[in-house]
């Protein structure tokens, strides 16, 4: 029997139990079963972790967070886009609990991981919400396994990697060698954070003490991991112009994010079949930290096929057969 195949049968973990009241306004089911699965594929073992809905009317939401988050960083945001589905939150192989993954494995490699990750939960297909490097791996999951997707959500994407970020992440990497972990958490907070004076974001300061408290707590194991990250990276396509299915499709940026900005997103939308792009007020890279209740209701209007327009949270919708969006620039390719 392999590992894959007993972790199927018997959830590592089941935990069901009260889902306690959030103080922002959510409102909480009496109960939520919490399962978590540790699987593995090719060798490499990684976690998922669902919130089980009493009576799913929707597909699965499968959720690819960005590189610095875990299964466990949206768990503020599983019952309020749960309200018609299970959400499935996962770590995949080199990131989160899951093993260390050589940078040898690129995007590829992670979208049939997600691929195997369905297969064992015996999902057929999903709603995806992607952000930032979950982006780059839901695309290429979406483009090379299309029956697998109903629905695509991108947060904070983008086609390229900026020239300036690709020689900040070498020299991350010999930051991480040298063991300067107070100055690359306070490098890459900057880099997630939009800068004073760009526009009013909501949450800025708690946000960011957020963000730079869980990058100087990484232990030896996470910056081996993060250091592999950035060689990954590097190493591997980003973007690659290949089909993508025709499903409804929505890309979101922040309306002062500095990383991927509303231009990247636009040009995100671009290379999308059925696409749709808007902003989130007063938000920046981390859209669905400082607005999560906001950011919630947007992934179940989109699911649930309900209007866009006239959000008091958003900008209006934009679409390709408008003439807003624009084919991107030349992707980013990193070295082989």
């Amino acid at each position: 029997m392999s590992f894959a195949t007993a972790a199927r049968e018997e959830p590592t973990a089941c935990l069901p139990g009260p889902v306690p009241a959030q103080s922002d306004g959510a409102t909480a089911r009496p109960f939520a079963r919490i399962s978590e699965w540790l699987l593995e594929y090719e060798g490499f073992r990684y976690t998922c972790r669902i919130r089980h809905h009493q009576r799913p009317v929707d597909a699965p939401l499968l959720i690819l967070g960005g590189s610095s988050q875990d299964r466990h960083s949206w768990m503020r945001h599983e019952q309020r886009i749960g309200t018609a589905a299970d959400v499935i939150t996962v770590d995949l192989p080199g990131y989160g609990a899951a093993d260390f993954l050589p940078a040898f494995y690129g995007i590829d490699f992670l979208a049939a991981v997600v691929r195997h990750l369905l297969d064992e939960l015996v999902v057929p297909a999903v709603n995806l919400v992607a952000a930032c490097f979950g982006g780059a791996v839901g695309l290429r999951f979406a483009q090379h396994y299309p029956a697998r997707v109903e629905r695509l959500f991108f947060v904070g994407m983008t086609t390229r990697i900026p020239p300036d970020y690709a020689a900040a992440m070498e020299r991350w990497d010999g930051m991480i060698d040298r063991g300067e972990t107070d100055r690359i958490a306070r490098e890459l907070t900057d880099r997630f954070m939009s800068p004073p004076g760009t526009g009013r974001v909501r949450k800025h300061a708690a946000v960011a003490r957020l963000v730079y408290g869980g990058l100087i707590g990484q232990d030896a194991e996470q910056l081996r991991k993060s250091a592999e990250h950035n060689k990954r990276l590097m190493r591997h396509e980003w973007y690659r112009p290949e089909p993508v299915p025709a499903v409804p499709s929505l890309v979101v940026t922040g309306e002062y994010d500095t990383l991927c900005t509303p231009e990247m997103g636009r040009e995100v939308a671009a290379v999308l079949r059925a696409a749709t792009f808007l902003t989130i007020d007063e938000t920046d890279h981390l859209a669905p930290v400082e607005r999560i209740a906001d950011f919630a209701d947007l992934v179940t209007r989109f699911c649930a096929d309900h209007a866009l327009d006239g959000l008091p949270y958003c900008s209006a919708p934009e679409t390709a057969a408008a003439g807003t969006l624009r084919e991107p620039a030349v992707a980013w390719r990193g070295r082989p």
